[in-house]
């Protein structure tokens, strides 16, 4: 299975989170991304029992597997690992990233969360694969989220990060095109997605935007 990271050949990456997905199960919301083709899907539920997650994630597992798609848990190394999943994103307050190396190995993708110019040059040193730059906007799709970093923080990593990262944090159709005119390669999207009640018309929207953007710069 190909290496999948956020850039250009995978501009979507898309976040679950059930408690948006308007009362479809965490397996439809995958199977309507699939079906649209988004090739980068984390599992973030922050609100379910472990033995719930590893059920639904070895699920995921099977069918991203089946559609050449990459699977991002976040948090939870763990499941991760159990699931054979291809990465783990983790934010700054978790298992740091060279332990999670240890745990993961050497093939396993590793996301990590940044909020300023100093965390961004750390994961860098560290061995992330990628990093999260946000939340670019204010957003209600975590409970303990930071004060939004602003466009500026993703022009100094577009400027100066030389590795992949994908931005996130309240982006929607209507201001998708200002990140990607920022700099972003790669946008994560939740709430704007999952909560779609179309989500392939949906999707087929939000690369529309991020296209023409492209084209405008």
């Amino acid at each position: 299975m190909p290496r999948i990271l956020p850039g250009p050949d995978a501009p979507i990456y898309a976040l679950t989170d059930d408690r948006l997905s308007l009362g479809r199960s965490v397996i439809e919301i995958v199977d309507a991304l699939l079906f649209a083709g988004v090739r980068l899907i984390q599992y973030r539920e922050k609100e379910k029992p472990a033995g719930l997650m590893l059920q639904e994630c070895y699920e995921i597992r099977r069918r991203t597997r089946a559609a050449d798609a990459c699977f991002i848990v976040n948090d939870h190394v763990d499941i991760a690992m159990l699931c054979d999943a291809d990465g783990v994103h983790v934010g700054q307050d978790d298992i740091p990233v060279p332990e999670v190396r240890r745990l993961v190995g050497p093939e396993k993708i590793i996301g990590l969360s940044t909020h300023s110019p100093e965390q961004a040059q750390a994961a860098v040193a560290l061995g992330a694969d990628y990093i999260g730059v946000g939340p670019l906007y204010a957003t209600q799709t975590k409970k303990d989220v930071c004060a939004p970093v602003t466009l500026d923080y993703l022009d100094w990593v577009a400027a100066n990060i030389h590795m992949p990262f994908v931005a996130i944090g309240g982006i929607k159709r209507h201001n998708i095109a200002d990140v990607v005119r920022h700099g972003a390669k790669c946008c994560a999207l939740v709430s704007e997605i999952v909560g779609a009640p179309d989500i392939p018309q949906r999707i087929r929207e939000i690369r529309n935007a991020m296209s023409l953007q492209r084209t405008l710069t």
